[in-house]
């Protein structure tokens, strides 16, 4: 069953077909055809001229350099983006125009939205996340590192460590939660610090991941320092914020994943054709079960889309969307293994720019980009919370069952 568009959001989408057939080559047939210094060199050229056009922004107020749509909007951008093989914007956008752009329009003061929502935009700024610690991963409350004010200079003195910091070596700024009142219960005493990383006292380890390539980092705070004004939602508010980011995050993803996902199935039924999997009994019926969890995804998103229309913040139930895409992503990257036998045992490949064109075979029969996607998609079910802390949320919050024992 297909779900009609209003009059308005038709509207934009033919603006935005005009806008790609004016923009990409004669011939295009999707970023997955391109090898990779041709694929990262058009998607940062590509980046620039979706900010241009504020295609970046569409839900942000005008005010702040947005056009002051809808969410159903976006989602009609992310379906004709994906129907052309093209991405939207560059993986560390994830935190900047997703994540931190949201919360700051959310929780962030006049100055704080005038100067990093343009910053963020052009591209200026790069952000990552500073959340996860040794010992503070899913049980995120149980953060240690902390930030003091010098009472002579007015400024946050950070120390501690973060892990897991995707992209960090690549950025500028670091969005931190650092205890501000050692003495407040765990919950509460955590500020939402925004702390530039090139600076003395800051130090970014990458460390290798299994296809061989510094994707995530640990990075240590040794009295390095931040501005006063530079918390978001009040000092000893940060755990509200951060609730608030994970929220964004989950229910963003809700409505635009199934677009992604439903692509990348297509890609999936032409690798089978092209390994002449495609008659397979078995292979077929996992394809098929892969086919009916988008589209089951592609409701929960219209379901957490139709809350935002009206006015609803995400809450709990965006769990459910992050807990099904990612445990769904783990089987079918397994298929494609599965499908391509030993030539998915090339280690080597892009990190994948998450968008495909199905007219595509280069990038269908790409053992090095379906590769790289099976030994990161298990990751999904980790970051932005685990597929356990989910299930903990909806039994607790959602089912209001009793909070499981702790030691």
């Amino acid at each position: 069953m297909d779900i009609s568009y209003p009059p308005e959001t038709e509207a934009f989408r033919a603006e935005v077909t005009a806008f790609l057939a004016e923009r990409l080559p004669a011939g295009w047939h999707g970023i997955g055809a391109l090898d990779e210094d041709a694929a990262w060199a058009f998607a940062r050229d590509w980046r620039t001229r979706l900010a241009e056009r504020r295609y970046l922004s569409v839900a942000w107020p005008e005010q702040y350099g947005g056009r002051g749509l809808s969410k159903l909007h976006q989602v009609v951008l992310m379906e004709e983006l994906a129907r052309a093989g093209v991405p939207f914007g560059l993986p560390q956008d994830t935190f900047g125009v997703k994540m931190l752009a949201n919360t700051l329009l959310r929780w962030g003061t006049e100055e704080q939205k005038n100067h990093f929502l343009p910053r963020i935009l052009s591209g200026e700024d790069t952000w990552c996340q500073g959340y996860s610690e040794p010992g503070a991963g899913s049980d995120l409350a149980s953060l240690t590192t902390r930030a003091d004010l010098d009472p002579d200079t007015g400024e946050w003195v950070i120390n501690g460590q973060k892990v897991w910091t995707s992209g960090a070596q690549h950025c500028d700024w670091i969005f931190v939660l650092a205890r501000t009142d050692r003495d407040a219960p765990r919950h509460r005493g955590i500020s939402f610090l925004l702390v530039p990383l090139h600076q003395p006292g800051v130090e970014v380890r990458p460390f290798r991941m299994m296809d061989g390539r510094p994707h995530f980092n640990e990075v240590f705070f040794t009295g390095a320092r931040t501005r006063a004004d530079l918390v978001v939602g009040g000092v000893d508010n940060g755990w509200a914020v951060a609730q608030s980011l994970l929220g964004v995050e989950r229910g963003e993803e809700a409505a635009t994943n199934p677009i992604l996902f439903k692509a990348e199935v297509e890609r999936l039924i032409e690798l089978a054709r092209l390994y002449g999997k495609d008659q397979d009994p078995v292979i077929r019926q996992r394809i098929a079960w892969c086919w009916s969890k988008v589209e089951i995804m592609r409701y929960l998103g219209y379901r957490v889309l139709t809350g935002w229309l009206k006015g609803a913040q995400p809450g709990p139930e965006s769990s459910v969307s992050k807990l099904f895409w990612s445990e769904y992503h783990t089987k079918v990257t397994d298929l494609a293994m599965d499908i391509m036998g030993m030539h998915a045992q090339i280690p080597a490949g892009r990190p994948p720019l998450r968008t495909y064109r199905t007219d595509d075979p280069g990038a269908a029969n790409s053992s090095a980009s379906w590769s790289t996607t099976y030994q990161i998609a298990f990751s999904g079910t980790i970051y932005a919370g685990t597929s356990q802390v989910q299930r903990n949320i909806l039994a607790e919050k959602v089912l209001g069952l009793p909070r499981e024992p702790r030691a």
